[in-house]
């Protein structure tokens, strides 16, 4: 079973992907910031993060930047799933480190295949 920690700051968008992507098989963890994220990626390594960039305190793309230049989570792939989707938010994320991008509102179909084409991706990187 393929593990996805999520991260917004969003109750909503939380429960969006737990209720969402749970019924596709995922385990999902939600957090709400940098400092929880910090926290469960000491017990957790997920197969895939969910970012938000809108966060209070450390942004979305800070936190990419973060957790791509770490040792421990560097080879973690991050998707970015914010509400902000102009060139300059879209092309930072990629340049910290986040695999993709996608702009809400995100329908949970479109989100799965985001995630199937990642998870593929990196199975064929790893052979």
């Amino acid at each position: 079973m393929k593990t996805i920690l999520a991260v917004d700051d969003d109750p909503s968008m939380r429960d969006f992907y737990e209720q969402g992507l749970a019924i596709f098989g995922y385990k999902i963890s939600c957090v709400e910031n940098a400092e929880q994220t910090r926290g469960h990626l000491t017990e957790h390594l997920p197969d895939l993060i969910l970012m938000d960039v809108m966060m209070p305190g450390v942004d979305g793309i800070s936190l990419t930047r973060e957790i791509r230049t770490s040792a421990r989570t560097g080879h973690i792939p991050i998707l970015v799933v914010s509400a902000l989707a102009d060139a300059a938010t879209v092309n930072d994320a990629l340049l910290f480190g986040a695999v993709d991008y996608v702009a809400k509102p995100v329908s949970v179909e479109d989100l799965k295949a985001k995630i199937e084409h990642i998870f593929a991706f990196e199975a064929r990187r790893k052979k």
